[in-house]
């Protein structure tokens, strides 16, 4: 495979297709691009603007699990290991890897099947090129190719909601992205405003030595112990064939309802996670008012309000509409057909943001850039 060479040439090169993005949808698309070119003649390159493997995983905070068994939370192709239990004295951990094991198992990965990705690299437009082809600049030059596939995720564009005087509250405030560990706020009272499976992770962490109060849209709902990732993705798999089939749905659970994974499970019992509001009002310079019109001093506010699809580097090609996202026919861009986007929700494709989930849509875009390329599609 052609790669980067870190010199100072600035002109243009040229490859068949470009991925941006080395995240996990980055990974699961090399993989199958790679399976693709058995049948193809064509050349790829990942671009990855981190210092190393795992995309955004990188960032997650330190005592990150995921809520599903390592079985149903690995890439096309190769299983993630499972965790050995010796590693997690808290019991029954070892079904539910941790930011470490999914960091590691990026690496490996890409390690396994090869994958060309050349990495500082930042991209920072994709624009209109020379014959037909798009033109993907970077911070290490330019590079020609017939096809980009956009796999970015949403890491990059941490969402905070508009809260009248946030702006003036004088505390700590960042978002779940940028969380770590909860050292910095030991004995501190902090507000965690956001529901999911993340703001019940950071908040059952935090509580241990802080004085956190929990704030959702909605009270939080706790799933069943014994439902976990895999009941989900079958459930989400139940009801996106019954919507396809105009059949009732019925009501799912949602990533916004929570799993019980050992540390929440933890708290809760011990009562932790009992003090939940909903959102303020309003923020004070020292703290909040609440809905009920109480106010209330606050020294720390972590977000854990999602995150929106990283897209700004296709502004020049005008394909991004109003709410921020590209019409697309599965993964492939509506408005210029060279572009494709995988792994940002469900709009490219079921599960797109999910390890399990991404392989299916990266498996269709690989198989749809290889003809396009090809002149066969």
């Amino acid at each position: 495979m052609e790669r980067m060479e870190a010199s100072t040439d600035r002109r243009a090169r040229r490859q068949d297709v470009v991925v941006i993005g080395g995240g996990q949808a980055g990974l699961a698309l090399g993989y199958h691009l790679r399976r693709a070119q058995r049948d193809t003649d064509f050349t790829y390159t990942l671009l990855d603007d981190q210092p190393g493997p795992g995309g955004a995983w990188r960032h997650g905070w330190d005592s990150l699990r995921l809520f599903s068994p390592a079985e149903w939370s690995s890439l096309p192709g190769w299983p993630l290991p499972r965790a050995q239990a010796e590693r997690y004295p808290d019991g029954g951990a070892p079904e539910y890897p941790t930011r470490d094991d999914v960091l590691s198992y990026l690496s490996a990965f890409e390690a396994r099947y090869e994958l060309p990705v050349e990495r500082p690299v930042a991209v920072t437009a994709v624009r209109e090129g020379a014959d037909g082809r798009l033109a993907v600049d970077t911070d290490r030059g330019a590079i020609e190719a017939r096809a980009v596939i956009s796999a970015t995720g949403s890491w990059a564009r941490p969402f905070v909601p508009e809260i009248p005087g946030r702006e003036a509250f004088e505390g700590a405030q960042l978002h779940s992205a940028h969380y770590r560990t909860p050292a910095p706020f030991a004995g501190r009272r902090v507000l965690v405003i956001g529901g999911g499976n993340s703001g019940a992770q950071i908040a059952a962490e935090l509580s241990k030595s802080a004085r956190v109060t929990w704030v959702t849209l909605e009270p939080p709902r706790f799933l069943p112990e014994e439902v976990d990732g895999r009941v989900l993705f079958d459930r989400a798999t139940a009801r996106y064939a019954a919507i396809k089939a105009g059949e009732d749905p019925g009501r799912p659970y949602t990533l916004a309802d929570i799993v019980q994974v050992a540390p929440v499970r933890e708290a809760r019992a011990a009562g932790r996670l009992s003090d939940d509001r909903r959102p303020p009002r309003a923020f004070t310079p020292r703290g909040v008012v609440w809905p009920d019109g109480s106010e209330e001093s606050v020294d720390a506010v972590i977000w854990c309000t999602g995150f929106r699809p990283a897209l700004d580097h296709l502004r020049p090609l005008g394909v991004i509409d109003d709410d921020g996202r590209v019409a697309v026919k599965g993964t492939r861009s509506v408005r210029d057909p060279r572009l494709w986007l995988v792994g940002y929700g469900s709009w490219v494709g079921f599960a797109a943001a999910t390890l399990i989930g991404v392989g299916r849509s990266a498996k269709q875009t690989a198989t749809e850039v290889a003809a396009f390329v090809g002149g066969t599609g």
